[in-house]
């Protein structure tokens, strides 16, 4: 699953790290790939920026297996492949390669390492790195902010995502949209979730996840909130999503 906004500050990154740990929790074995040059999810999930010699730049760029950069997190059942700084110059360095656009997929192909659930924290553009995500992912999600300009961008998004299953990946599915960072003290939040559900039905998640401080403070204890402060109102909801998730893809099945 990759999980994509070209906007940035929309709780993606939050969303990635707490939905792969939710997952965990269910006991799914989970790999989340940081796609993103910032790096936030691998040092929220307590990778260390000095400690990134194997990572996504790398299997991207270089000749090295995917199962090579794979490293256990604190979090029982799930891994990650981190990010690396130099991540912003792989665009560079394979923009004239031939399949450009299918090199993760290719790397995930030839991995070893058998996984239930592969999250993609993808960059907040819709660069080569974000094709890629798409080219390796069956679905997408989509954090959205319960904020005035919510919707602005998605329509972009979503062609975008139609434009991947048309010319790279035609299994590509959207696993639906889930509303962050509501405040249910705030008016404009029930505004902007009413207005996402009424354009958008079905697609979006059942699951909202609140603004809730235990969130925002886990990254800087290297967690996810889901261990940092189990009990919370974020935690439950991002096992709630979890579990739609689990529900939803059952169903898909059946």
């Amino acid at each position: 699953m990759a999980i994509v906004n070209q906007k940035g500050g929309v709780g993606k990154t939050t969303t990635a790290i707490n939905l792969a740990a939710s997952l965990a929790e269910l006991e799914q074995r989970v790999l989340l790939i940081d796609m993103d040059p910032q790096g936030n999810a691998s040092t929220g999930l307590g990778v260390p920026r000095d400690d990134r010699s194997k990572s996504t730049y790398h299997v991207m760029t270089e000749d090295l297996p995917l199962d090579d950069a794979i490293r256990p997190t604190r979090v029982r059942g799930l891994y990650i492949l981190p990010s690396h700084q130099d991540l912003s110059a792989a665009e560079m360095e394979i923009g004239t390669t031939e399949g450009r656009t299918r090199i993760l997929s290719q790397k995930l192909d030839e991995a070893e390492m058998g996984f239930d659930y592969v999250l993609i924290d993808c960059p907040p553009a819709l660069n080569l790195l974000t094709l890629n995500a798409l080219a390796a992912a069956r679905s997408i999600i989509v954090p959205l902010q319960c904020e005035f300009f919510a919707l602005e961008g998605l329509s972009q998004l979503l062609k975008t995502v139609e434009m991947a299953k048309v010319s790279i990946n035609p299994k590509l599915a959207i696993d639906g949209v889930v509303l962050t960072m509501f405040d249910k003290r705030n008016r404009l939040s029930a505004q902007v979730a009413d207005d996402v559900r009424s354009h958008l039905g079905r697609a979006v998640f059942e699951t909202v996840i609140p603004r809730n401080v235990r969130i925002a403070e886990a990254p800087s204890f290297a967690e996810p909130v889901t261990t940092y402060e189990p009990a919370s109102q974020g935690a439950k909801a991002y096992r709630r999503l979890a579990r739609e998730i689990l529900r939803k893809h059952a169903e898909r099945k059946n």
